[in-house]
């Protein structure tokens, strides 16, 4: 049963591995023009050391590359914020301030595990968006590790192969690496190994094997609690044995496309999408610096006979016999045609196609105008945002939301997340994300934009009509605001709050106003009592002020 399974697997990997020929073609030719690399594609296992780079004659390819990466990973990822926050789609909830103060509790807790050193995330990402520019996918790996933590690996994508559910989520990957002997004794046990292998562990232990670690939906899974989503094997191809099985409750491959055509499911990046120009730019420069080389030290034209004489083009040399009768030079250099101007302008423009498939100039926002006023470099990035939402939003939903629920999981799991509310509880549980990279709040600052323009031009018109100020609910205001800059919920306090401060604001002023108005009553009293006390001495007459 057991190596039926093993066989199984080893069928649909190699099936996986025929159906992505074409696209490992392109992936071939990227490395070898763009952040050239040792080439793992195609079943090609390159010596380590191996020279690269030898068919690159321009860096514009390489540099817009490290651009993208940088990039990306300032507008997605900053290191130095939070760049998403736990939410609850209830409006209730939203304005508790002990789910809100929870949810950013377990937020704070999540940044914590993920930024630790020992993580290794942010080395991670810059990995992962490079793969994203130069190959349109990117897998990141979110493991387990006990003991330790959440750990962080970027898969390269020669390893990875996955496939699609019927809604076009990724719900199989199969990852094809090697270990050593020694590695495979070491990560499953000598005694799971096939016989092949342990004979090698003494002998040969560095010895290379290929495994498959193949995660793909549990058949059997019941939504009970302690049961695996997810099933686990690895499987050593030599021997076709199952050396390791388990399961996951969440998926542990978060992969991400750039952008996907019609049928396909692996990724198109911008290196992809102008690898002809990238190729023609590199041939472009090759011809410049050939020609270049020629101008600087071009062929020579001698006469017949300047073999007897000899000739030496080394500085400081002296060639004898190589001036005629009338003075003229016999050695002359090769006047070589063409243009190199035009060699050069078209080379800029090829560089400038490049530049815009990584986005270059979408990043550079300030470049072009840099002393425009704030509202004009606000509209700017309202503009860049919605040019960068769609292929930018993509990696949160496919990478950064699988990568999330898989934190959540084993942070639960672990014990490490503060009790649940019973408020959220009852709604079961259910958190949403709500991303506060740069790129979103860019997207979203159009909103507080909005609100503020209107109140600076109430502001104004209220010098004509005060009334006007009243249309606004400046608490709502503000809190739709600082929502959208992504300020802590500890930071503000709540309605409830809000409302006990004004009762007591209220309160207060009635006691202040019975303690200026005391003085006055205490005064009235005292004139009253002594004038009933005259009118009662001069009698009844008196008192009705009528004289006998």
């Amino acid at each position: 049963m057991q190596e039926d399974r093993a066989a199984k697997i080893i069928r649909l990997q190699n099936q996986l591995e025929g159906l992505r020929t074409n696209f490992e073609s392109q992936w071939r030719e990227v490395n070898d023009y763009v952040d050239p690399a040792p080439n793992y594609f195609q079943g090609n296992t390159p010596t380590p050391g191996q020279k690269v780079g030898d068919k690159v004659f321009d860096d514009t390819a390489t540099e817009a590359c490290d651009r993208f990466v940088a990039a990306i990973d300032s507008t997605l990822t900053p290191r130095s914020q939070r760049w998403h926050r736990l939410s609850i789609n209830n409006q209730k909830l939203k304005d508790s301030q002990i789910t809100q103060q929870y949810l950013d509790d377990v937020t704070d807790i999540m940044f914590g595990v993920r930024y630790d050193p020992r993580a290794n995330f942010a080395s991670q990402c810059s990995e992962l968006y490079r793969s994203l520019g130069k190959y349109g996918t990117c897998c990141l790996f979110i493991d387990d590790d006990l003991g330790v933590g959440i750990r962080y690996k970027s898969i390269p994508l020669a390893q990875i192969y996955f496939s699609e559910n019927a809604v076009g989520r990724i719900d199989t990957v199969y990852r094809k690496f090697e270990y050593t002997a020694r590695q495979a004794a070491d990560a499953f046990g000598e005694d799971e190994l096939p016989d092949i292998i342990r004979k090698k562990i003494k002998t040969e232990p560095e010895t290379k094997y290929w495994f498959i670690h193949a995660v793909y939906p549990n058949d059997e899974h019941n939504g009970k609690i302690g049961s695996f989503k997810y099933t686990s094997c690895y499987v050593c191809i030599e021997g076709k044995k199952i050396v390791s099985e388990g399961g996951y409750r969440t998926f542990p491959y978060a992969v991400s496309r750039y952008k996907t055509e019609i049928g396909e499911i692996y990724g198109r990046s911008p290196a992809m999408s102008v690898l002809p120009t990238i190729k023609m730019i590199n041939r472009m420069r090759k011809t410049v610096i050939q020609s270049g080389e020629k101008y600087a030290n071009p062929p020579m034209l001698l006469p017949d006979d300047a073999e007897e004489f000899g000739f030496s083009g080394q500085p400081g040399s002296i060639n004898y016999g190589l001036v005629g009768s009338d003075g003229r030079p016999m050695a002359m250099p090769l006047q070589m045609g063409g243009n190199l101007n035009i060699n050069l302008e078209l080379i800029q423009d090829a560089q400038q196609t490049i530049n815009n498939a990584f986005l270059v100039n979408l990043f550079q926002i300030l470049v072009e105008a840099p002393q425009m006023t704030a509202t004009e470099v606000e509209y700017r990035q309202q503009e860049k945002g919605q040019m960068l939402a769609p292929t930018m939003g993509r990696q949160q939903s496919e990478l950064f939301s699988v990568m999330i629920e898989r934190e959540l999981d084993i942070l639960s799991a672990a014990g490490v997340l503060p009790p649940m509310p019973q408020e959220l509880i009852d709604l079961g549980g259910l958190i949403e994300i709500e991303y506060e990279a740069p790129l979103n709040k860019i997207m979203r600052s159009s909103e507080a934009i909005s609100i503020l323009k209107a109140l600076q031009t109430a502001a104004g018109l209220a010098q004509f009509d005060p009334n006007i100020l009243k249309m606004f609910n400046m608490p709502e205001a503000m809190r739709i605001i600082c929502d959208i800059w992504g300020v802590p919920a500890d930071v503000l306090k709540s309605p409830e709050e809000l409302a006990q401060m004004d009762a007591a604001a209220a309160q207060q002023a009635q006691v202040q106003q019975l303690l200026q108005a005391a003085p006055v009553v205490a005064q009235s009293a005292k004139d009253m009592a002594t004038a009933q006390q005259i009118a009662t001495k001069a009698g009844p007459g008196q008192q009705l002020g009528v004289g006998l």
